[in-house]
């Protein structure tokens, strides 16, 4: 990565939004990465959210390698568990088989992961754990940072923002970002889950903010594995 600052995006789950998501994102020249539970791929489902019933509904495992082209695919574990919750064992079948999973899907090695769950979804005994014992490199946490720093541990990798629930931070943050003058290596990541935006129908702010935030020429635009792992 041979600019100072860095934009990268994550979203969860694998639902069927991911693909109006990525032609935003595709419409920006933005990338991101996107977790899925390989066990739960096709699956129909939909969720209550602050009074709105909205889909949640998997994409196909056939349709995976074509929806996320040009984008990473990461671990978020088989099923979608509470990882601290569960023994050495299953914590290590649930990210490496998952990992398995979709490399088989997507034809590229996958090394990235996003913690499933939210709340207390991870802890140093859980990233030990799949640092030792897992082909994974990096793991994102659900803890917003607000700060563009970077980390030294890349298995309890905290994000800048979660967009849905901090909206105003986003675009704030996003006009500090581009206003940014630095001598160090800087990154701005953004998760969330992309369901989300048929809440309260956001889609046209977000995509308000990918055309804030797109083609500017002091910053990288990258997959979590390129900016994380380049940094």
């Amino acid at each position: 990565m041979d600019k100072l600052k860095a934009v990268t995006f994550s979203y969860d789950d694998g639902v069927t939004q991911d693909i109006r998501l990525i032609e935003i994102f595709n419409k920006y020249g933005l990338k991101a990465t996107f977790n899925l539970n390989s066990e739960l791929l096709g699956l129909d489902g939909a969720l209550e959210r602050e009074g709105k019933t909205v889909s949640h509904i998997k994409n196909k495992k056939e349709d995976i390698k074509r929806i996320y082209q040009g984008h990473e695919i990461a671990v978020h574990t088989l099923t979608h568990p509470m990882l601290p919750e569960l023994d050495e064992k299953e914590i290590i079948r649930q990210v490496e088989e998952d990992r398995k999973n979709l490399e088989e899907l997507a034809g590229y090695p996958v090394v990235g992961m996003a913690y499933p769950g939210g709340g207390v979804n991870n802890n140093d005994y859980v990233a030990e754990v799949i640092k030792k014992h897992t082909k994974i490199q990096y793991a994102r946490t659900t803890t917003s940072t607000h700060s563009f720093d970077l980390q030294d541990n890349l298995y309890r990798f905290n994000p800048t923002v979660y967009h849905h629930r901090e909206w105003d931070k986003l675009f704030e943050l996003g006009e500090k970002f581009i206003n940014l003058k630095t001598e160090k290596k800087q990154v701005f990541y953004i998760w969330g889950h992309a369901y989300e935006f048929d809440i309260h129908d956001t889609w046209d702010k977000f995509e308000e903010f990918c055309k804030l935030i797109s083609r500017k020429d002091d910053i990288f635009y990258g997959t979590n594995r390129e900016v994380i792992l380049n940094i």
